[in-house]
């Protein structure tokens, strides 16, 4: 992944994130819930997240409810693929009169990806990510691009940006 610019760079060292493996950008755990399931895992769990032009959020699901909170930098455009139904291209950001929102709710098992808005000018979005029940690696799926495309043919431009591999 290419460095990225200097304030995001900045922010990457002042809030100690590192790559994300597998979906990208950059995060840090922040909160893990001392309260668990019978099996062990946490009810909730949340992370900083930082968006860059090269670290996006790759298609993938989870198997457990996740909210994205807008923090600061340029609006993040986030595509949602429901199992059924059609996709659905949400904008998270300060401007609200602009139609962006700070808070956006992904239920489990809904393919989801995201990156800059293209009028992304700082090169850089700061946000959280909230899971309940909390994150486990086996509840993460990456997409496949092919599978993708030949379900949502409408927005194979976008899946082709939010996917890295075929």
């Amino acid at each position: 992944m290419p460095a990225p610019n200097p304030a995001a760079a900045a922010l990457i060292a002042r809030l100690n994130l590192q790559p994300l493996p597998h979906e990208g950008g950059y995060f840090a755990r922040t909160w893990t819930s001392r309260e668990t399931l019978p099996n062990g895992r946490p009810l909730g769990t949340a992370i900083y997240f930082l968006l860059t032009p090269a670290g996006f959020s790759a298609l993938h699901r989870l198997d457990a409810d996740e909210l994205w909170h807008f923090h600061s930098g340029d609006p993040v455009e986030h595509l949602q693929l429901p199992p059924s139904g059609p996709a659905r291209i949400s904008h998270l950001g300060a401007d609200l009169a602009a139609g962006e929102i700070p808070q956006l709710s992904i239920p489990s098992g809904i393919w989801q990806g995201a990156r800059l808005a293209q009028n992304a000018r700082l090169g850089w979005a700061l946000l959280s990510c909230t899971m309940s029940p909390g994150w486990t690696d086996s509840g993460f799926e990456l997409a496949a691009r092919p599978a993708l495309h030949s379900q949502y043919p409408a927005h194979m431009a976008l899946i082709s940006s939010l996917t890295r591999t075929d």
